[in-house]
C-alpha cells in the first residue's frame, strides 16, 4: 500500500487557496494529501523582501517548508502595467499597504493610470510557483503570465482577494476576467497553467 504523501500549500490567501485546490484536483497522485497553513495552526507570513516573483516565491516556500518540515508549495504573483513600468509588480498585495481593501486598491490603480488612453493601458498578470521539498532537497519553480489590459471603468464583480481582476481584460477574449465563463476562466488562468506543469515535478518528487 502506498504510503501518503503529505503537501502544504504555502497561503492565507482564501480565494488563492481555492483555486489551487480546484488545480490539484486534476493530475496529482491520490497518495498525496493537501494541507494548509490553517491545519498546521500557523499564522505568520514571512516578509516579502525580494525584487521578483521568483524571489518572493522561494522566499515563502524556504520559509514554511522550515517551519513545517513538509515539502511545500508557494507562490508570488501580480499585476505588471506597462505604462508604470511594470508596476505595481511584486508590490501588487501592498501597494496601498497589506491593510488596503479590495476596492481600495482599485480606485487606486485607476487612479494612476488617469487620463491614460486605452490602448496604452496594456498589462500582464504573472505568476511564479516555487515547490520545495526539505526532505529530498528537490526544488522547482514555473512561471506563467497572462496578457490584456486595465479597463477605464471596474467590472462590478470583483472576486474577493482578487482585486485586479475586476480592471482586468483578457486579451483572447476582450472580456473582463470576472466575465469569464468557467471554462474560460480555466483556459487562460496563468496559475493553473503552472500548476499543471508543475505537478508532475512533485509526483515523482514525492513518489519515488
Amino acid at each position: 500500500m502506498t504510503q501518503i504523501q503529505n503537501l502544504l500549500i504555502a497561503t492565507h490567501n482564501p480565494a488563492k487557496k481555492q483555486e489551487l485546490k480546484f488545480g490539484f484536483s486534476s493530475g496529482l497522485s491520490a497518495s498525496i494529501k493537501l494541507l494548509f497553513l490553517d491545519d498546521l495552526k500557523i499564522k505568520n507570513d514571512p516578509e516579502e523582501t525580494g525584487k521578483t516573483f521568483l524571489d518572493n516565491a522561494k522566499l515563502k516556500a524556504d520559509y514554511f517548508s522550515s517551519l513545517s518540515k513538509l515539502p511545500t508549495i508557494a507562490d508570488d504573483g501580480g499585476i505588471e502595467i506597462d505604462i508604470l513600468n511594470g508596476a505595481p509588480g511584486v508590490h501588487s498585495k501592498r501597494w496601498l499597504g497589506r491593510d488596503a481593501t479590495d476596492s481600495e486598491m482599485i480606485q487606486f490603480t485607476l487612479e494612476r493610470l488617469d487620463g491614460v488612453a486605452i490602448e496604452k493601458r496594456t498589462a500582464k498578470f504573472t505568476v511564479c510557483l516555487y515547490y520545495h521539498n526539505p526532505i529530498t532537497g528537490f526544488s522547482k519553480s514555473i512561471s506563467e503570465s497572462l496578457d490584456g489590459h486595465i479597463a477605464l471603468s471596474p467590472s462590478g464583480l470583483a472576486k474577493r482577494g482578487f482585486p485586479y481582476r475586476a480592471l482586468f481584460i483578457v486579451s483572447q477574449y476582450s472580456k473582463y476576467y470576472d466575465e469569464l465563463t468557467s471554462e474560460e476562466h480555466h483556459a487562460v488562468n496563468h496559475r493553473l497553467k503552472a500548476l499543471k506543469k508543475l505537478i508532475p515535478f512533485i509526483n515523482k518528487d514525492l513518489l519515488q
